[in-house]
């Protein structure tokens, strides 16, 4: 990872964008829906070459005033702005109590936290730094990352990753930009080369759920005991509650083809993002135990009563969509092949408001959103992958929200 200067992003269409936004979305294969190019095909592999900055290396910090023509062309009130460039794949975003946040970065098998001003190295038990047990293939590798409900006082971060026989989710405990003592509290999550699902959150209700992809097994998401093409729900020790709607499993809800961004909104309903196949993207409002669908249907309809219909949908090359941010008066959607961020208004029925697109091409593929420290949104792209030249391109952002 290279440092950066903290300065505002120029939209692509404005030709003001550097170089590395150029090749944004374009990858071999078909374009089906999904991840490498919103579709089902794998990602190219080979090896990162990309440098790491040495642990509390603090990154120059500069600002320049946004031009009217931006901030117009991004629909937002002010300019997008740089936290850190030079990251290689990032996937995985959780903002901490001191403002900076922990970032994952899929190939690498790392953590970083970064923020305003700071790049450091997190330094797990693997080799060389790296979290131990994590395979980087295709779609999986080192994804989602949560902090516990309880992390002032536990220092917990869980992160979900793809080893040699499965997915899993490991939690571990955080301090001084080291993460030690792992205990796995999921295992047996299905892997393949993609649909590997990854997000996982905390909710609050206190229990950790976890998004799960089908891994190429369609009739397995229809399976209440399978654990693919599934939301999860278990206790922070891996427990399954008491309360959970199928006895004694882990699942939460279940017909689901790659489920990715999960968030809470105001009511408590949560709301999981869903990338589609050939035709449809979805927003879903999850239900305990409500089926909703995947293989059967795809996008809207509710088969005849027998399963949950999704809230929202787009056609897969207007989203693809990843990670979701919830603030109190909308839902953020991250779209990868879409380019652009989503922002769906929240109505007292959920997300149920007219979508609205921002950023269509000024950032490329967009992975990840959160809410930053700040209130702003702090948005990760993804325009990189294994064995291009440019590996390591990639970035945080900071986007105002009022």
């Amino acid at each position: 990872m290279r440092p950066t200067t903290h300065r505002p992003v120029r939209p692509r269409a404005a030709g003001a964008l550097v170089a590395l936004l150029l090749a944004a979305g374009c990858t071999s294969g078909p374009s089906t829906g999904g991840e490498a190019t919103g579709g089902a095909t794998a990602t190219p592999t080979g090896t990162s070459t990309t440098a790491t900055t040495p642990a509390g290396t603090a990154v120059p910090s500069t600002t320049t005033a946004p031009d009217d023509a931006t901030a117009a062309a991004v629909g937002f009130p002010g300019d997008p702005v740089d936290v850190t460039t030079g990251l290689d794949v990032p996937w995985g975003l959780a903002v901490l109590p001191d403002g900076t946040a922990l970032v994952t970065l899929r190939d690498q098998a790392r953590v970083v936290r970064t923020g305003p001003g700071v790049l450091a190295q997190v330094a797990a038990t693997g080799e060389g730094g790296a979290v131990d047990g994590v395979v980087p293939g295709g779609e999986g590798g080192l994804l989602g990352v949560a902090l516990s409900p309880g992390f002032a006082e536990d220092r917990q971060v869980f992160l979900y990753f793809t080893a040699r026989d499965d997915n899993r989710v490991v939690r571990y405990t955080y301090a001084d930009d080291r993460l030690t003592d792992p205990r796995p509290v999921l295992t047996g999550v299905p892997k393949s080369s993609t649909h590997n699902g990854g997000r996982i959150a905390f909710g609050p209700d206190g229990m950790l759920y976890v998004a799960t992809g089908d891994a190429q097994d369609r009739a397995a998401a229809q399976d209440p005991r399978a654990l693919g093409g599934k939301v999860l729900r278990i206790t922070a020790d891996g427990q399954v509650p008491p309360d959970n709607p199928f006895a004694g499993s882990p699942t939460w809800s279940y017909g689901h083809r790659n489920p990715q961004g999960l968030g809470w909104d105001s009511a408590g309903r949560l709301i999981a993002a869903e990338f589609g196949q050939d035709a449809y993207d979805e927003l879903n409002v999850i239900r305990p135990g409500g089926n909703y669908g995947w293989p059967v249907v795809e996008g809207p309809g509710d088969g005849g009563g027998r399963f949950v219909a999704p809230v929202q949908t787009w056609p897969t090359a207007e989203a693809s969509p990843s990670g979701i941010a919830v603030t109190p008066d909308a839902v953020y959607v991250a779209g990868l092949r879409g380019e652009r961020l989503w922002r769906v208004p929240l109505t007292p029925d959920g997300p149920t408001g007219t979508p609205q697109a921002h950023l269509q091409g000024a950032l490329g593929r967009l992975r990840s959103v959160e809410v930053g420290p700040d209130g702003s949104l702090w948005v990760l792209t993804s325009n990189t992958f294994r064995g291009e030249p440019r590996a390591g391109d990639d970035r945080l952002v900071s986007i105002p929200l009022r």
